[in-house]
């Protein structure tokens, strides 16, 4: 290989200045220029406001998606000021705030004693980000305005405008920010707000600020749609919100908050809890000034330890674990636990820009002490709710040893049996994995027919009987118990659970294969439940699929059209109105001859397989707790929230 002579020296070393940095890498900052990266944008402002809500300042905070394509988010809070900034002449602190990377006053100044936004990217990079951004102020009974285009260029200086103008909706705003922006399409893939996902987090924010207003109005669409969060309990209303569509062991929600000092800064802990009858270890939700610590951190950890602590050495006391008896383990004990952990810290230290974990050790050993203390007086207080706890985490201890012995009796008869395959399984001859399809067939005399159907050196059939175990209210032993699940886990070939291997599946692709109907929709349910819950990579890895029967044929000349549902049978109306021929509802997936089937639904030229997302498939996870247990009104919710995923599911 010629390598080109090339010079490398000083001038080729570059300073990116002021907001260009941003614009040049705004992956660094916002960590993508999709979806997420744009409504980043939106809590980074959001954030600002509730900052000041923590500090005690603002009560009240609006968020807009403007019919232009921008948004505006306003608050009553003190209003950025607007004086001179001694370090920087001839420029406002409002104007170093918006165009100045890591300025704000949360770096020690006093302005702030506990804020979330000290690791953001702040309003400079949506600044920097947005084509057009625009900031009122109102301080001191006057306001004052500023704007600036193509990422962060003056267009209109801080300048006063004239006094406050008065309320119109009769809300408080002596003082306050707004700022508005439009996301530049030149740096996003596309530039249009998902009211979805914004809702979700305003609604998280005002169940962690009790009393807190956060208004939510979309002026998109033909009417504006106005959604209003607050919640006066805080984050014992959010428990009461995710329990919601699950029977729970207890009605209050238990609650406790701790605060103390560590050299000389305010630590303090806010913790709600509530079990309910379900088998999901993972309800731990923990927050660090506002901010969601989805990995967890040094909060999740002083939790965990005291709690499992504390309830052994209650079970203990109380007679409800013998001498002889081993300790519950943490998992036995967070066995349909949902528990909120907000702290709240003046120097939060989180590990990486997004802010996923948190690493302030002192945090720990306060949670630590706050749960030893106050969880062990609620359950001296409440001796019927901690029974049913410690009755409820023995249970959980006695099933988890079950499903140990289970799963060892199931490797040792795979061993026995040689391959391990179930007997009904019809595989095929290639040993590749990555050309290899399971299709997974409701039903025998369906299972018959796509035997008879499939190409038998790359499909195997798998017939399941009827609707399986709902792995949404079962305990691992008992699923190892039934017979369609262990065909299941045994035609797949890699274990489940914590033990699921990915490499070592024996089907590049898993097709769910069930009739057009509402039986079908619940069996393809129930298998995405499973897959969802015991084969997590399978789903994340793109290889699990639905092949679902079309419900009409019909004749377009010689040539005969499959058409999935009755919105598909409407669509193909609308574009051919003078269609003569008559509309034939096929058969379920049993009653179709192998032609019919490999026609319809099987042949590799003309099916069309759906592949499940991750998302697709932690949807119908939720659909038998949300659509069997809650109202009619958080159905219809639940429904129009998910709706494209509903749909894609059938459901």
């Amino acid at each position: 290989m010629t390598v080109e002579p090339s010079t490398y020296g000083a001038e080729q070393i570059q300073v990116l200045e002021g907001l260009e940095a941003v614009r040049k890498r705004p992956g660094m900052y916002i960590g993508s220029t999709g979806p997420s990266g744009l409504h980043h944008l939106v809590y980074e402002v959001v954030d600002n406001s509730v900052d000041e809500a923590m500090a005690g300042f603002c009560d009240h905070i609006e968020v807009t998606l403007l019919a232009s394509g921008g948004c505006q988010v306003v608050d009553n809070g003190r209003g950025i000021p607007t004086d001179p900034h001694p370090k920087y002449p001839g420029m406002s602190a409002a104007e170093v705030a918006i165009t100045v990377l890591h300025a704000g006053g949360k770096f020690g100044g006093g302005g702030y004693k506990v804020s979330g936004g000290l690791h953001g990217v702040g309003i400079s990079v949506v600044n920097a980000l947005s084509a057009r951004t625009e900031v009122d102020i109102d301080r001191e009974g006057q306001r004052w305005s500023m704007s600036y285009i193509d990422g962060g260029v003056a267009n209109e200086p801080l300048r006063q405008i004239g006094p406050t103008p008065p309320s119109t909706d009769g809300i408080e705003r002596p003082t306050g920010t707004t700022v508005r922006f439009w996301p530049d399409p030149e740096i996003f893939d596309e530039v249009t707000f998902r009211s979805q996902t914004l809702t979700e987090r305003l609604q998280m924010m005002a169940f962690l600020n009790a009393g807190l207003t956060i208004s939510f109005t979309d002026e998109r669409g033909e009417e504006p749609e106005r959604t209003i969060f607050c919640y006066e309990n805080g984050v014992r209303d959010f428990i009461v919100h995710i329990n919601g569509p699950k029977e729970t062991l207890f009605d209050d929600v238990g609650h406790y908050h701790h605060s103390e000092e560590a050299a000389g800064a305010p630590m303090q802990v806010e913790i709600a809890f509530q079990w309910n009858t379900g088998y999901n270890s993972d309800g731990l939700h923990s927050f660090a000034n506002g901010i969601n610590t989805i990995e967890g951190g040094m909060h999740e950890e002083g939790f965990k330890k005291a709690l499992t602590n504390t309830l052994n050495r209650y079970a203990r006391e109380k007679g409800h674990l013998k001498e002889k008896e081993t300790n519950l383990q943490g998992e036995d004990i967070r066995e349909g636990l949902t528990a909120i952990i907000s702290v709240k810290l003046a120097d939060p230290q989180f590990e990486g820009q997004t802010k996923s974990k948190l690493g302030n050790v002192p945090v720990r050993s306060m949670v630590e002490r706050a749960t030893n203390d106050r969880l062990g007086e609620w359950l001296e207080e409440h001796p019927t709710e901690a029974r049913r706890v410690v009755a409820k985490a023995i249970a959980a201890s006695r099933a988890r040893e079950a499903a140990r012995s289970a799963r060892e009796a199931t490797r040792r008869k795979s061993a026995l049996d040689g391959a391990g395959l179930p007997g009904k399984l019809a595989d095929c001859s290639s040993k590749n994995p990555d050309e290899c399809e399971l299709y997974i067939v409701e039903g025998n005399s369906a299972g018959g027919s796509a035997k008879d159907a499939r190409d038998p050196a790359t499909m195997a059939i798998l017939p399941i009987r009827g609707k399986i175990l709902n792995v949404e209210r079962a305990r691992p032993d008992r699923m190892l118990r039934n017979a369609e699940v262990t065909s299941l886990i045994q035609a797949v070939g890699a274990g489940m659970g914590e033990e699921f291997d990915l490499p070592q599946i024996r089907y590049g692709k898993v097709v769910l294969m069930a009739d057009a109907d509402v039986d079908g929709s619940h069996i393809r349910t129930l298998l995405l439940t499973f897959f969802f819950r015991q084969m997590k990579p399978l789903v994340e890895a793109g290889r699990v699929f639905i092949a679902q029967p079309p419900l009409y044929s019909t004749k377009v000349g010689k040539e005969t059209v499959y058409l999935k549902d009755d919105e598909a049978r409407r669509e193909f109306l609308v574009g051919r109105p003078k269609h003569s021929e008559d509309f034939a509802r096929l058969k379920g997936l049993g009653e179709m001859d192998a032609d019919e089937l490999w026609a319809t639904t099987m042949d590799p030229e003309r099916r069309t397989l759906l592949q499940v997302t991750a998302q697709q498939a932690a949807i119908a996870d939720q659909v038998f707790s949300v659509l069997m247990g809650e109202s009619v009104e958080s159905r219809k919710h639940f429904i129009q929230t998910n709706a494209n995923d509903v749909r894609f599911l059938d459901i």
